[in-house]
């Protein structure tokens, strides 16, 4: 218990040493400020100390992508605060060492002007009228001048309704490469921390896949009804697009002859909620359009038709977690 008390102070330093960064950053010609940040340095070694790996962390920020970094360093509004957030967690996990290998790819997903979470969609409009829907547990950042109109995605999916505008080009970037649009409706997928591709369907109009390290005759031109994924070298050969694709827009969940074991996994991932069906009802298959507004209902449902039976897990630390075994 003193060890957990301990940790949970250092933990507590860390991030007022991190808060006093990004106050100095936004307004270091403030000798009230620097008096208060002095007082606070001084006033224990274990703040001493925190301040020497902030330093630290903050000479590595060179090792940042600029458009990184700049996030980061934002003195106003939700930049900010995820900043802050970002930096507590990186002065947690031990600092530079960690940033240094992994700032390419969660540093961005945490920084990302647009978020959503564990079960969580959102729609948004955009300033020349396209629409976006955002899917779970994506990540996004809108890049917009008078010369394009560019998305980046750092993790998740998207749905993207394109506004006509001839004079700036409509682009999808992500760690793979970038999907440019041609007057379109289409979806791009990719995760970037456990995945080695972005997927694109498309829907309405043409979209052009652009891999980051292909030569042009590595690109794509993709049409409507049909999907591709690419990676940073490559766009693997296309296939039809399946109506159910783009159905979780709608709240809706669509198996056609889908093996159980990944509809639930799949369920699981679009309600945000700890779901796990055992491996051994990969025979069984599920068809239908299910809403995605009660996972439970769903559920009780299949147990009516499948030859399974629902288990309700108590978990330690809270909550529960449903698993599905056979009957």
């Amino acid at each position: 218990m003193m060890h957990d008390k301990a940790a949970t102070s250092r933990d507590a330093i860390r991030h007022q040493a991190a808060l006093w960064f990004i106050e100095l950053q936004s307004d270091g010609n403030n000798a009230e400020l620097r008096a208060r940040w002095q007082t606070w340095y001084e006033a224990a070694p274990e703040h001493r100390e925190a301040w020497s790996r902030l330093e630290a962390f903050g000479n590595s920020l060179g090792r940042i992508p600029p458009q990184v970094a700049r996030s980061a360093l934002a003195p106003s509004g939700g930049s900010r605060r995820r900043a802050l957030k970002a930096f507590g967690v990186l002065l947690a996990v031990g600092g530079t060492a960690w940033l240094a290998r992994e700032s390419t790819q969660q540093l961005p997903i945490l920084l990302a002007e647009h978020r959503t979470g564990s079960g969580e969609r959102r729609e948004i409009e955009l300033s020349d009228g396209s629409r976006i829907h955002l899917n779970v547990d994506t990540a996004l950042d809108i890049r917009f001048d008078a010369q394009e109109r560019r998305l980046v995605l750092h993790s998740g999916e998207i749905h993207i309704v394109t506004a006509k505008d001839t004079a700036r080009p409509f682009f999808v970037d992500t760690p793979h490469g970038r999907a440019r649009a041609i007057g379109t409706r289409y979806t791009v997928r990719s995760d970037a921390t456990t995945g080695d591709h972005t997927q694109v369907a498309v829907l309405e109009g043409q979209v052009a896949l652009e891999p980051a390290r292909a030569h042009e005759s590595g690109r794509l031109l993709l049409s409507a009804g049909r999907q591709a994924r690419f990676s940073t070298h490559e766009v693997a050969p296309p296939a039809s697009v399946r109506a159910s694709d783009a159905a979780w827009t709608r709240g809706i969940l669509v198996a056609e002859d889908q093996p159980l074991p990944a509809f639930i996994a799949e369920l699981a991932r679009l309600s945000g909620q700890p779901l796990h069906c055992d491996p051994a009802l990969d025979g069984l298959k599920v068809s239908g359009t299910y809403p995605l507004a009660d996972p439970q209902a769903i559920l009780q449902l299949l147990a009516r038709a499948l030859p399974i039976r629902i288990e309700q897990q108590r978990r330690w630390w809270g909550g529960s977690r449903t698993n599905i075994h056979p009957a």
